[in-house]
């Protein structure tokens, strides 16, 4: 054990394993081999003295010491982050823009070219996540999140509010009637799932197997591919719908619990780039925009 500093390439290791509970995760996010992580990981350990993980069969557990280590990791990273920040100045007009994959791919990168014309000297850096991060990354401008009222706390600012529904490929045979017994997909963890719109929609719901999957992307696939039906709503499924690839068998929608949130992060509020894109994104997705 050293009563030292550790190496601060060992710190960003542990917060990424400790944020994804798994060596290859943190590897993935870092661009360094699972083995790299690994090593890293034993070596804090061993600067510290005590275990951060608990390594089980199929997954990592922080130990107590992790748990406690964690938050004051994180916050020296906020910090040196808003130091720095504050040495060099503003980045100039870069955006950093954090959202879900399949918001950045049925909405965002069809709208980018427009917000390219209007302000071609700001540079925007996405960031997607399978699922939504419960917090902004220290290096996030600006994050656009999917999910119930955010906490106060945050900022979070009201998008826009959704309807979902049903839908398939063109030419899928389907009725209300056989609805149960066909083929159903949705993502996880949403309230706005199938049996809460069967309910909604009043019919009597035998609650059939649902295959699930962490992206709006994978489950869209599958219903174009004709494979069964999957859940959307409209600011992914419209364009798909208007381009004939997917079709609302039903008229029934249901009001989603889920909304859509713009959250600007405070040193970023300031900031020109920032300001532009947070205004150009209000606009692009109100109603007399969207679509």
């Amino acid at each position: 054990m050293s009563s030292g500093l550790p190496p601060l390439g060992w710190l960003r290791t542990f917060e990424a394993a400790a944020r994804n509970l798994s060596f290859t995760g943190a590897a993935r996010d870092l661009n360094m081999t699972q083995s790299a992580v690994s090593q890293q990981i034993k070596a804090l350990e061993s600067h510290l003295g005590r275990p951060l993980f608990h390594r089980r069969p199929r997954a990592l557990e922080l130990t107590e010491a992790g748990i406690t280590y964690l938050p004051v990791v994180r916050e020296a990273f906020h910090t040196l982050t808003r130091g720095t920040r504050a040495v060099t100045g503003a980045r100039g007009n870069a955006v950093r823009v954090q959202c879900n994959l399949s918001f950045a791919v049925q909405w965002l990168a069809p709208r980018l070219a427009r917000f390219r014309r209007a302000h071609p000297d700001v540079a925007l850096h996405i960031s997607t996540d399978l699922w939504e991060a419960r917090e902004m990354s220290e290096d996030t401008d600006i994050e656009i999140r999917y999910s119930l009222r955010p906490s106060d706390r945050v900022g979070a600012q009201f998008l826009w509010a959704d309807r979902y529904y049903p839908v398939c490929a063109p030419g899928y045979a389907v009725t209300l009637d056989s609805l149960a017994d066909q083929p159903l997909y949705d993502c996880t963890n949403l309230l706005a799932n199938w049996a809460a719109w069967a309910e909604d929609q009043g019919l009597a719901w035998p609650d059939p197997p649902v295959i699930y999957a962490s992206t709006f992307l994978v489950t869209l696939a599958v219903a174009q591919s004709g494979g069964g039906l999957a859940l959307a709503h409209d600011l992914i499924a419209g364009p798909l719908i208007q381009r004939g690839r997917l079709i609302a068998p039903f008229e029934h929608r249901a009001a989603m619990p889920e909304s859509y949130y713009l959250i600007v992060s405070p040193q970023a509020g300031r900031a020109d780039g920032a300001r532009q894109f947070a205004d150009w994104l209000r606009a692009e997705i109100s109603p007399d925009s969207a679509g």
